[in-house]
């Protein structure tokens, strides 16, 4: 089954999965909005994918932390693109902490994860989501990168993990609440990256890694084929890749967890009644 949406509102498009996701949106005949905070890279992203004659791009210079101006910002998105049936959430950033060394811990740093890694996404999801519902019966989708850290966490960068672990928890319970809408047209997406080769853990934004973080994790490539077929599959909502799917648990106890999260949800339903 193919990726049935036409039109993408990528988030976060400037570099690594994002990019990459986003231009194989365009292969893939899917026109895109690439949004991001770096004029540069988008104009490059536009040159390189604007001619190819597959599919039509746009771009858009944002910064998902404004808070106060997202919702003029989705009102601008829908008004210029109507069309837009699906809107990818990818931005993010990783930091190293270390509770063992209290003082060296950057409280700027928590702050400005949980921004942009979680809040962000909730101000965002509240801006957008009425302008996909509107669209019924036409199918929908809100597209969220979190990560298999989301799962199971890691020791140098625990604050990351937990901002991922929040926005997991909320889409599941998000799905869920908009399942049990009658005529919900919108599908809640979930792609769980394992650790990727992008610049998210490169010297300049992880300084403790040194170069030794440019090749960390699977190559970007390899990445991007695997999450494409996840989205393209007939089930997608959640788009495991990788190592998240096997040493990381989803198929194992996290499909367990999950299958305990609908017992609650139906039995708390059924109380309400």
């Amino acid at each position: 089954m193919p990726f049935e949406y036409k039109k993408v509102l990528v988030l976060g498009a400037t570099s690594g999965i994002g990019r990459a996701l986003a231009a194989k949106f365009i292969e893939n005949g899917v026109s895109v909005i690439a949004v991001g905070r770096r004029k540069a890279n988008l104009d490059d992203f536009a040159n390189e994918y604007g001619n190819t004659g597959k599919a039509s791009v746009d771009t858009a210079v944002f910064d998902i932390t404004h808070l106060q101006e997202i919702p003029a910002f989705a009102k601008e998105m829908f008004t210029a693109h109507p069309d837009i049936d699906s809107v990818m959430l990818n931005s993010g950033i990783q930091r190293h902490l270390n509770w063992a060394e209290p003082d060296k811990v950057n409280l700027d740093h928590i702050e400005q994860e949980m921004l942009t890694n979680y809040t962000a996404y909730m101000h965002l999801t509240k801006a957008f989501l009425p302008y996909l519902q509107r669209q019924a019966p036409k199918p929908t989708s809100m597209v969220y990168t979190t990560s298999g850290l989301a799962l199971v966490p890691i020791l140098y960068c625990p604050n990351y993990c937990a901002t991922k672990a929040a926005l997991h928890h909320m889409i599941l319970a998000m799905r869920q609440q908009l399942k049990d809408v009658d005529g919900n047209n919108v599908k809640v997406i979930e792609i769980y990256p394992p650790a990727v080769q992008t610049e998210l853990h490169d010297a300049k934004h992880q300084p403790e890694m040194g170069d030794r973080g440019k090749d960390l994790g699977m190559p970007l490539e390899a990445f991007v084929e695997e999450a494409w077929e996840g989205l393209s599959a007939e089930e997608n909502e959640q788009v495991p890749v990788e190592a998240v799917k096997t040493r990381m648990g989803f198929y194992s106890w996290e499909r367990e967890r999950q299958g305990t999260f609908l017992k609650m949800a139906e039995m708390m339903k059924k109380q309400a009644h």
